[in-house]
């Protein structure tokens, strides 16, 4: 089949409140900031001019009729998004600490992301798309977790090149094992994982993350890991390499988005590269940009719309 998409991603696709000042009674204002993991992965890949198309589930009301709006209007392919007309769009209020920060509280029991079924998941979308992409979020309850389980055996199947950014959100699940058990069944059907400093302690149960890693190549036999250590930049392992960038510098309001912004900008570095040949070279390029991407987004509030353009992200690496 024609791969007429680089890249499908199948997920949450949510409100994000993020914390936006007090009003003039002293009460805290928040801003409706269009996220969800996924639908932020791709809207980096958007801007990097990469052809995206997104499988999800919103309410019939007026955030979801919100998020259909944004992601088209960023140019993501939304054929994919069901509405559904029991269940309400999924709310996250997003609390912001001093040091940028932060907690999450979900209105999610259930919400529509969680109630798309197998049958309404357009599996065309993903076997004319060159890469699936998927996290965690969408395997924590049914019948989504059935519905994704399927996507990724039909990507699998056409040959997709699959990514995986497990995005552990504790509140979510209602066990830690139930959450880590998810993350390990991701595991076993990625070609690239992108995988955050305290994930990979908690899933293999290390405190070295060189460590984690190699459990991780070691049991599941992943081609591409991408390590990513906040502030303090990101790693590459991949066959018998290990290539570490620098994270870069700037002021941070609030790090929403930043790990989707490294993702997107790492798919967008594999698919240009290819999964077979990478050098350290390849891969230290992929890192920093990623690294640039991701410093860039923490500049602003919400993710979807506010990734960064490719010039920006040039310039902060020249600089």
């Amino acid at each position: 089949m024609d791969k007429l998409y680089d890249v499908t991603a199948m997920g949450e696709l949510l409100i994000d409140f993020a914390m936006n000042g007090q009003s003039e009674q002293g009460n805290n204002l928040f801003e409706a900031c269009p996220g969800g993991a996924p639908c932020n992965v791709l809207a980096m890949l958007n801007k990097l001019g990469r052809k995206t198309a997104f499988i999800g589930k919103v309410g019939e009301d007026q955030f979801g009729r919100l998020l259909k709006d944004t992601i088209s209007g960023v140019g993501i392919n939304a054929e994919g998004l069901c509405m559904d007309k029991e269940v309400p769009t999924t709310l996250a209020f997003v609390h912001t600490f001093p040091d940028g920060d932060r907690e999450f509280s979900f209105y999610r029991k259930p919400g529509a992301d969680m109630m798309i079924t197998e049958d309404e998941v357009d599996y065309d979308i993903i076997r004319s798309s060159r890469v699936f992409h998927f996290g965690t979020l969408s395997m924590t309850g049914e019948p989504a977790k059935t519905a994704t389980k399927k996507a990724l055996e039909v990507a699998k199947e056409a040959g997709c090149l699959i990514t995986f950014d497990p995005n552990l959100r504790p509140p979510l699940w209602d066990t830690l094992d139930e959450a880590k058990k998810q993350m390990e069944y991701g595991f076993q059907y990625c070609d690239v994982l992108k995988i955050s400093d305290n994930e990979i302690q908690f899933v293999s149960g290390m405190e070295d993350y060189d460590d984690g890693i190699r459990y991780l190549q070691e049991k599941y036999n992943i081609p591409l890991i991408f390590l990513t250590m906040g502030k303090d930049g990101s790693r590459a392992y991949y066959k018998d390499l290990r290539v570490e960038r620098k994270g870069f510098t700037v002021k941070a309001i609030e790090t929403t988005g930043a790990g989707d912004t490294f993702c997107g900008c790492s798919i967008h570095g594999v698919l240009k590269y290819g999964l077979d040949n990478l050098t350290e070279e390849n891969l230290g390029e992929i890192l920093t940009y990623a690294n640039a991407g991701a410093a860039l987004i923490t500049l602003k509030k919400g993710a979807i719309r506010s990734m960064p353009e490719p010039e920006q992200i040039d310039e902060l690496i020249e600089k």
